[in-house]
């Protein structure tokens, strides 16, 4: 809908509207000082005193004659002109929503120019040009036609490919559901079940199934979403569970463990801390724990500690064996604590 003259002409109108408010009292002034209808002095009333003062010689001289024949020219011109200003007025009207679409218009203009790199109207249009003879070009060489083929082509890869890992998915789920419960056994949810099940959904990026993890952590309860279905320290597990069984066939050279200790404690506890041991036989495995029993097995321990400061700062410092018994000491309550129930002895791994 872009045509050479449209933003001049939007430009224009706009400057127009902006200023209807400067033109009105611009009009009215001059009808004023034209008009003899009003109060004060004005051209119209000169002009008829004029000729007021010629008509008393009219005939005397053939000069005044032609003079007096002009100013009542003027007259007339005047009063016409007065009456153009006055049917300016009466038609010159202020629109707010003319000025907006104007508005509206000239962004999208600026807009498209933006979008196409162009600093000018007429460029735009070339390009348009330009653009319409290559489709028509490409429409003669059976552009619909091609991309028909390659969409079908296209379509055909996705669903054999999409067919290929729903199989894979099939066959790996119970496999994989079985390593992870035996995983959740050692980690003290023996009496719990987990299923993975496959569910159709909308082809996208990951295929044309859902891959769900439901459990049951208590006989006889229906089996649910581990979300909705695990209690804070079972959710922990079950994600370690899974992330220990996954790691047999991905092979991480590295896995970081943020809080998996969360929400349990006791015999739990060290459960989840041989989990993380025969874990770290295949990979280097970072954790932060709270937890002593977690804490204990590490080969290496990192302290990490805030800094008072502006702005604070983050320390993070590598501790000897030294350090590792009393900060061990410090996360189980204190050497006074630790005396009271070992005899201040805790086993560690070697460095």
């Amino acid at each position: 809908g872009l045509t050479p003259e449209l933003e001049a002409e939007l430009l224009g109108e706009r400057e127009r509207l902006g200023r209807s408010a400067d033109l009105v009292q611009a009009a009215a002034g001059a009808a004023e000082a034209l008009s003899a209808e009003g109060e004060g002095p004005s051209a119209a009333l000169a002009l008829a005193s004029a000729e007021q003062a010629l008509a008393a010689v009219e005939g005397v001289a053939a000069e005044l004659d032609a003079v007096r024949s002009d100013v009542r020219a003027a007259g007339v011109t005047v009063a016409e002109t007065a009456m153009s200003l006055r049917s300016f007025l009466a038609s010159e009207q202020s629109d707010p929503s003319r000025l907006e679409q104007i508005g509206e218009q000239l962004q999208r203009i600026a807009d498209t120019r933006r979008r196409f790199g162009v600093e000018q109207l007429d460029e735009l249009l070339e390009r348009a040009r330009l653009a319409a003879v290559e489709l028509d070009e490409e429409a003669a060489g059976g552009l619909l036609e091609r991309a028909e083929a390659r969409l079908a082509t296209a379509e055909a890869a996705f669903e054999g490919l999409s067919a290929a890992l729903n199989e894979a998915r099939a066959a790996a789920a119970e496999p994989y559901a079985a390593a992870a419960r035996e995983e959740l056994r050692a980690l003290g949810l023996g009496t719990g079940e987990l299923v993975v099940e496959l569910v159709p959904r909308d082809p996208g990026p990951s295929g044309v199934d859902e891959v769900s993890f439901l459990v049951r952590t208590n006989k006889g309860m229906p089996l649910a979403s581990v979300a909705s279905a695990a209690s804070g320290g079972e959710l922990s597990r079950i994600a370690l569970a899974l992330r220990a069984v996954a790691h047999e066939q991905a092979g991480e050279e590295t896995v970081v463990f943020d809080e998996i200790d969360a929400g349990v404690g006791g015999t739990t506890a060290h459960a989840v801390a041989g989990s993380l041991q025969r874990l770290a036989d295949r990979a280097q495995v970072i954790a932060i724990t709270h937890l002593p029993q977690i804490a204990s097995v590490a080969a290496t321990h990192l302290r990490v500690s805030k800094v008072p400061g502006d702005p604070d700062q983050t320390r993070i410092e590598l501790l000897d064996d030294d350090e590792r018994q009393a900060e061990l000491e410090r996360m189980l309550g204190g050497a006074e604590f630790v005396e009271s129930l070992t005899g201040g002895e805790i086993a560690l791994p070697s460095s």
